[in-house]
């Protein structure tokens, strides 16, 4: 009987819109009214804390003398350096090796270097086509030439195997190429071999 009482009681209650309060902390766990309503606009809008400025102020300051900022960029400069390094070393590699296979067909481009000065490499000819070919290959491959008549004699670029009077040089200049050198990009296969045009006295 006690149950049916209390079930009656409670829909009463529901009847005239009435919930029976659970404890004397039911009504203090729920939000506390506002007095308008924020929209994002007035949050946006609002004045900032005079505290919260000097906090963002004492922040940004800190990050300039961060010594962990200091040390992360120092890192990626130093990391910058080395994959540059890497990859100069890694071309310079490249080169070195292509020159290795190279410089054994240095010997046949001297050869068809005197049979064009013989002129047995006339143009039309099955020995003129090769040797075509075989220049234009290992430039393909980077090979270049230097070394030519006229030019200033430079002790970096030629081997002087002899010098010549020549009356009126002011400059040495080469005279005659013996044999042509060659490099591949920054690696050289060898100097080139010329005689000098030197001064003559009186």
């Amino acid at each position: 009987m006690a149950n049916e009482e209390q079930r009656k009681q409670g829909s009463d209650d529901e009847q005239r819109g009435e919930v029976p309060a659970a404890g004397s902390e039911a009504g203090a766990s729920g939000p506390s009214p506002q007095g308008e309503d924020l929209t994002v606009d007035d949050i946006l809008n609002a004045d900032q804390d005079p505290a919260a400025a000097d906090a963002d102020g004492a922040a940004a300051a800190e990050g300039s003398d961060n010594p962990y900022l200091d040390d992360l960029r120092r890192l990626t400069a130093e990391y910058a350096n080395y994959r540059k390094r890497t990859e100069a070393n890694a071309a310079l590699e490249k080169q070195r090796a292509v020159a290795a296979a190279v410089t054994p067909m240095l010997a046949v481009l001297d050869d068809l270097d005197r049979a064009e000065q013989h002129g047995d490499l006339e143009e039309g000819t099955a020995f003129a086509t090769i040797a075509q070919k075989i220049r234009g290959t290992l430039e393909r491959l980077g090979l270049t030439s230097y070394g030519e008549k006229g030019e200033p004699f430079d002790p970096q670029l030629h081997e002087a195997i002899a010098q010549v009077p020549v009356p009126g040089t002011e400059q040495d200049t080469v005279l005659d190429v013996i044999e042509r050198g060659y490099r591949i990009g920054d690696v050289e296969l060898r100097p080139a071999k010329v005689a000098v045009a030197v001064g003559a006295d009186g």
